[in-house]
């Protein structure tokens, strides 16, 4: 323990004592400014937060992109930023004796969860920008890295590993550091190598974000009070999924969590997080990863981590295996599910990763399912020449949506009228378009995931008179539509073909990643 820090950790465990001390010489008030209101604690906190599609289109993000929906973030702004730092702000100030020290971060990328990779320049901007700000601040007890676990970067195998190396260069081998992590994350042995904590979101959809950022906070100022020896253990069971199949909602991904969490329960002071990995990052520390960390217990550690392995390489057949519905197919499925009264109903395009398949539309259409809100299809050209031509609500509307790659399908003819222009889903020009019988489709630049069907009701449109949500997600749609019990009916939707996002990872053309040594595509050359 640092010098600086056991002076600190007697500040806290004797302050009846130094307050006696400074009695002596010193006025009450000045006793109280000085001891009572000086934290024991300070903790640099930052965010870098990106879900990589590597094989999307769009080109690689430059460091303007990240500023595109808003500006970086400091201060307040950046302690509010997100579930997973919230959390973290939270608890920290609950305690009362921890300094939040910002550093300067970047938001949300333009594109989201379907922009490839990061530029190594961008990168190196905001991970140098905050390392000067932390240097110029040392020194700090702990370090928080907000983090997802599947930004790609060109150059840069393990981003989140390299952030945490940076750090733990700058602030030296004493300092406790802790990140949080989307369950989407890919990460193996390395980013423990250099930080001391990861914790990861157990639910998809992720109602628990804001318990990582609490657990980060509680498990930082246990280590830096000089309670908690971090001690960890990294498995990689050596199974690869889409993410669609790892909705916590069913077995067997909910029994994965639930026996993370029992082991949680039983033993004191024990943090298990369990990665199922993003196959859309052609990135080395692909799937699934299994993080344990114990107060100076290897042994332990290495327990649980073998236990939390072979169980979900036990599990691996319905784990990694699913046979969705085509869009034909789901077309019968909706239509007799209108036709039995079971609506509202939700269908989830799980696979269309760029915004712009058209395939759906098609097919119901074709099937004569109309009442449907279709949100949302990317456009950007299509929003474009709506607004060189000034078009605005009330007008005809006579132009093709979606279909501008090759996973999109081709483009739809929609001919109909003009409901809504304006910001919405986080863009500051979109459009919502009336067509057929009771349609109504929401044009958008980018892909866009609705969770909640009320993030349809702008302008004068009511989601309660559709029958039919069409929406861009995997899972993070039953939030709002299925585990609310708003729809009666959910039905999730593969795409024609092999494409960017489906279940067939094996059409993907990774050049990092060997399919050979992952299941269900070959076995783990340990398991052979």
């Amino acid at each position: 323990m640092s010098l600086m820090l056991s002076s600190r950790l007697h500040l806290v465990l004797f302050p009846a004592a130094l307050v006696l001390i400074l009695s002596a010489c010193q006025p009450a008030d000045t006793i109280s400014e000085a001891v009572l209101d000086t934290p024991a604690y300070r903790v640099a906190v930052m965010r870098f937060q990106q879900e990589t599609c590597t094989f999307c289109p769009g080109g690689d993000a430059t460091t303007e992109d990240w500023t595109i929906l808003g500006p970086l973030l400091t201060g307040e702004a950046l302690l509010q930023s997100g579930s997973y730092i919230r959390g973290f702000t939270h608890q920290a100030r609950d305690y009362g004796d921890m300094e939040l020290i910002t550093l300067t971060s970047p938001d949300n990328l333009f594109g989201g969860s379907s922009r490839s990779w990061s530029t190594e320049e961008s990168f190196d901007t905001f991970v140098g920008q905050m390392l000067e700000e932390l240097e110029a601040q040392l020194p700090v007890d702990g370090v928080y890295l907000a983090l997802h676990g599947a930004l790609a970067v060109r150059n840069i195998p393990r981003p989140e590993a390299e952030i945490a190396r940076r750090f733990r260069e700058m602030v030296g081998p004493d300092v406790p550091i802790a990140g949080s992590f989307d369950l989407h994350g890919n990460e193996d042995e390395e980013f423990l190598r250099w930080a001391n904590f990861a914790f990861v979101t157990k639910r998809y959809p992720h109602y628990d974000s804001h318990i990582q950022g609490q657990r980060a906070a509680r498990a930082l100022h246990m280590t830096m009070s000089g309670a908690y020896r971090p001690t960890t253990a990294t498995r990689k069971p050596g199974i690869i999924t889409p993410t669609v199949l790892q909705w916590t909602g069913a077995p067997p991904s909910s029994n994965i969590m639930e026996r993370a969490r029992r082991w949680e329960a039983r033993e004191e002071d024990v943090f298990v997080s369990v990665f199922y990995g993003f196959p859309w990052s052609d990135v080395p520390d692909v799937g699934a990863t299994v993080h344990v960390m114990t107060n100076d217990d290897q042994a332990l550690a290495d327990e649980i981590a073998d236990d939390m392995n072979e169980y979900i390489w036990r599990v691996r057949e319905e784990f990694a295996n699913g046979r969705l519905p085509g869009p034909e197919q789901a077309a019968q499925t909706v239509s007799q599910a209108i036709a039995a009264g079971q609506t509202p109903v939700a269908v989830g395009d799980h696979s269309d990763r760029p915004g712009d398949a058209t395939h759906i539309t098609r097919a119901f259409q074709a099937a004569g399912i109309n009442n449907v809100i279709y949100g949302a299809i990317s456009s950007p050209e299509t929003l474009e020449r709506m607004r060189l031509n000034e078009m605005s609500v009330g007008d005809t509307f006579d132009d093709v949506i979606g279909g501008y790659t090759p996973s999109g399908g081709a483009a739809y003819p929609v001919q109909g009228r003009i409901e809504y222009i304006g910001p919405w889903a986080g863009y500051e020009y979109t459009a919502a378009v009336s067509f057929g019988d009771g349609n109504l489709v929401f044009i958008v630049p980018a892909y866009t995931q609705i969770r909640y069907p009320e993030e349809f009701a702008v302008g004068s449109i009511d989601p309660s008179d559709y029958d039919v949500f069409v929406v861009k997600s995997r899972v993070h749609f039953r939030r709002g539509f299925d585990e609310t019990g708003y729809a009666d009916t959910i039905v999730v939707v593969e795409a024609p073909e092999p494409f960017i996002g489906t279940t067939f990872l094996d059409a993907l053309p990774y050049e990092n990643v060997d399919l050979s040594v992952l299941y269900p595509y070959g076995t783990p050359p340990e398991r052979r």
